[in-house]
């Protein structure tokens, strides 16, 4: 049979391992088009489990590896002792070409790490960043960098504004999505030189989106713009903030059903509504975040999620391989360096 797209899926990273990983994968595969699965760890562990979806079994692989890397090991330590890990084994197999995109519930850093050696960046791409779908008033943004890089120059910050726009374009359908610098103000002289000279290059250059200028935090989830671009440590402290207030409404509104039973009865009225509300908040349908910038299709899927979530993130996995984003982002990029305004400002 011929397959559309291939997806390496590391088995044994993650909190659960390999049930919730090829659970996810069945429950995936309705949605993907014509695609196969190479299962990469302990096969005594991952066929039982396998056996469970016998639809999926004819479009699946196991090669096994009785080696892990543990979710709480160094990034340094990790890699040094990768040899024959199934995060790395997965890897590999999008570098040889035996598959076209991995996805691992495993170590955030290590996999950074082994991608980058790996896979290596993309032409004219100096770091990937961790981007992710969010949820905002007006549907969905995407947010880079999600923690991969804690400072970026004005150089990284444009490739991650090339990449963010590249994403919504292809995958999310939007013709000319706006972009956003995220700052502490939306005024010209706000902010720090290599932001101001990111916000001074992006307002010049063509990219794949539109640049709509400096965005404060509570644009995020207004949805003021399609992708909003900082630098790894705002960002990461950005989303795990917004997960905390998911968290903390969930707790009030909890606690102000319980408060009495005529609250109780209200719950139990506007339940079909909360039910709503809750779908579209709820982190797993927003699950894998994307490591954009390597030179190969490579998503993580949050190391505690349910198969619903590890779905997800395959899909993701799925829709960038389908949509051919590297190839794209690689032509943008080299678009972007020929032009003088870029030149100017990065020096390049």
């Amino acid at each position: 049979m011929n397959y559309r797209q291939t997806i390496a899926i590391d088995a044994m990273g993650g909190d659960i391992g390999p049930s919730v990983m090829v659970a996810g994968a069945a429950k995936a595969h309705g949605s993907i088009d014509s695609a196969r699965y190479i299962f990469f760890g302990d096969q005594a562990k991952i066929k039982p489990e396998l056996d469970k979806f016998p639809e999926i079994i004819p479009h699946s692989e196991i090669r096994h590896t009785d080696k892990h890397i543990a979710s709480e090991e160094k990034p340094s330590v990790a890699v040094r002792n990768s040899k024959d890990t199934s995060m790395r084994l997965a890897i590999e197999a999008v570098r040889d070409g035996l598959a076209d995109g991995v996805v691992s519930a495993g170590n955030t850093g290590a996999l950074m790490a082994m991608s980058k050696l790996i896979l290596k960046c993309l032409p004219g791409i100096n770091r990937p960043a961790i981007a992710s779908v969010m949820p905002t008033i007006h549907g969905k943004s995407v947010m880079l960098d999600l923690g991969a890089n804690l400072s970026c120059d004005a150089e990284v910050l444009t490739q991650f504004a090339v990449l963010g726009a590249v994403y919504a374009r292809v995958v999310q359908g939007i013709t000319k999505p706006t972009v956003g610098l995220l700052n502490v103000g939306t005024e010209d002289m706000k902010g720090h030189e290599e932001l101001r000279n990111a916000a001074s290059i992006l307002s010049t250059v063509e990219f794949p989106g539109v640049y709509y200028g400096f965005i404060e935090g509570d644009d995020i989830t207004k949805g003021t713009v399609d992708v909003i671009v900082t630098d790894g440590f705002t960002g990461n402290i950005a989303l795990k903030t917004a997960e905390g207030v998911g968290k903390l409404s969930k707790e009030y509104l909890t606690q102000a059903f319980k408060s009495s039973p005529l609250a109780m009865l209200g719950y139990f009225l506007s339940r079909g509504a909360i039910k709503k509300m809750k779908a579209k908040v709820d982190p797993r349908n927003y699950n894998g975040g994307m490591f954009l910038g390597v030179n190969g299709v490579c998503v993580k899927s949050h190391g505690g999620s349910d198969a619903d979530g590890t779905a997800n993130a395959i899909m993701v996995a799925a829709n960038l391989v389908q949509n051919g984003f590297n190839q794209r982002v690689a032509a943008q990029i080299e678009q972007l360096m020929d032009q003088e305004s870029f030149i100017s400002v990065v020096g390049v």
